[in-house]
């Protein structure tokens, strides 16, 4: 059975396995705070539909209280542990089933596994706030393992703490000129793909928000990781196949395990 993912921008992401739609850490907004989206359209209503949806961490860009409220009621819903408590917003989604997730948990969902994985990443709720809830990744298991690495460093342990893949979502840019502790650009995320050793990546994680009145900051931090993830990833894994998606594309993956 084939996997389809589609690339909103940033880091959401809708992936198909097994008749369920999960969606990642879903922004559908035209800006947060001192960011714009300066490519690729907004997700369109389509997009909201999901049977499950993964959010990686607190900061705003990828917890996005609004964009939750615009998922319809039912919907399954994983978050860190602490995030309600940390993000008080989250306590009035009340027809969302939402689940409080730590590294080492496995959620059924529909005919899916999702397995918490670790990430290393600052996961408070920015720019204030103790650090109450971790950074997560998630592998979706069906007829593919898909791994959805949200925010996260290169770790001495990522390949035995993920886990065997079939695909790997990783972030390979930001949405500023500069990259701090914690992420991935893409030379890093494509030594990460060598230790995980998946058959197929999709880069996310870039191209997609920018400051406001930065447009001429660095713009190759902007417009460049995708491509340079392609080069970097030939040299450091070429048996992985490479897919750069546009915004609002989609890849369908014959996934033989």
């Amino acid at each position: 059975m084939p996997v389809e993912i589609t690339w909103w921008g940033h880091a959401t992401c809708t992936l198909e396995d097994s008749g369920v739609r999960v969606l990642t850490d879903p922004l559908f907004a035209r800006r947060l705070a001192h960011l714009r989206r300066r490519r690729g359209a907004l997700p369109p209503p389509d997009a909201r539909q999901a049977d499950v949806v993964l959010v990686s961490h607190l900061h705003a860009d990828h917890l996005h209280v609004p964009s939750l409220a615009r998922l319809a009621p039912g919907t399954r819903l994983l978050v860190p542990r602490g995030a309600p408590r940390a993000v008080p917003g989250l306590r009035r989604l009340t027809g969302l089933r939402m689940t409080e997730v730590t590294p080492g948990d496995r959620v059924e969902a529909g005919g899916l596994v999702v397995r918490v994985v670790p990430a290393r990443h600052d996961g408070r709720r920015l720019p204030v706030g103790p650090h109450r809830s971790p950074a997560l990744g998630y592998v979706v298991e069906g007829a593919a393992r898909t791994y959805f690495a949200g925010d996260t460093g290169l770790f001495e342990t990522m390949a035995e703490e993920v886990g065997p893949v079939d695909v790997a979502l990783l972030p390979v840019g930001g949405w500023g000129p500069y990259l701090g502790e914690g992420h991935l650009d893409a030379e890093r995320a494509a030594h990460a793909l060598a230790r995980l050793a998946p058959r197929s990546a999709v880069p996310v994680h870039y191209g997609t928000y920018w400051p406001i009145g930065m447009d001429a900051v660095r713009p190759h931090e902007f417009h460049a990781p995708g491509e340079e993830f392609v080069r970097h990833a030939e040299l450091r894994a070429p048996g992985v196949a490479v897919h750069r998606l546009g915004h609002g594309e989609s890849v369908r993956l014959e996934v033989a395990r």
